[in-house]
């Protein structure tokens, strides 16, 4: 498949799935990515993201290579789909706001408008680092198995926190 930049990113616009409110989220990616229409104009392209969180970004930026002229779009994203917070340094949304943990992948594909999309897999995931050790890495933001148990964990104010937002996690999953 030829590589070709099909968008020019602004390097002052920062991660837009953390931008407070919807709306800023989507002013921030309007402004964040611009497609190169020479690029893509009547061709079928391969999108490829880090992750999608709520579906705001890869929504727009489907979008943005539509209106370029892109023939077809299909979405590869480097990461399992997102169903749960993490409680571990990345500010992602409660669970009912993460797209993952409320749409099917077929939703998924329909509310971004892409005409196919794909998620690595957790076992693909865990395969695709070598120089890290699989079985001490995190995956809870995917499988909502959290690596620190209450019974384990030291409580000062911030682990009580965690173990609070991962008790209403559960809870939001019927566990």
């Amino acid at each position: 498949i030829p590589y070709g930049i099909g968008l020019i990113k602004n390097k002052y616009i920062g991660r837009t799935f953390i931008a407070p409110g919807q709306e800023n989220r989507v002013d921030k990616v309007r402004i964040k990515l611009n497609p190169i229409a020479e690029t893509v104009y009547g061709k079928r392209v391969v999108l490829i993201d880090d992750s999608i969180v709520r579906g705001t970004t890869s929504g727009k930026i489907v979008r943005l290579l539509r209106n370029a002229g892109a023939r077809e779009i299909h979405v590869c994203i480097s990461s399992p789909p997102i169903t749960d917070p993490c409680y571990y340094g990345i500010d992602t949304s409660v669970r009912k706001e993460l797209i993952s943990a409320t749409k099917s992948l077929e939703e998924i594909r329909d509310f971004i408008g892409a005409d196919s999309l794909h998620f690595i897999s957790i076992e693909g995931l865990r395969t695709c680092v070598p120089a890290l050790d699989p079985d001490h890495m995190c995956y809870a933001c995917f499988n909502n198995d959290y690596p620190v148990s209450e019974e384990d964990a030291a409580l000062d104010e911030a682990d009580k926190i965690i173990l609070e937002r991962r008790r209403i996690a559960q809870r939001e999953r019927g566990l």
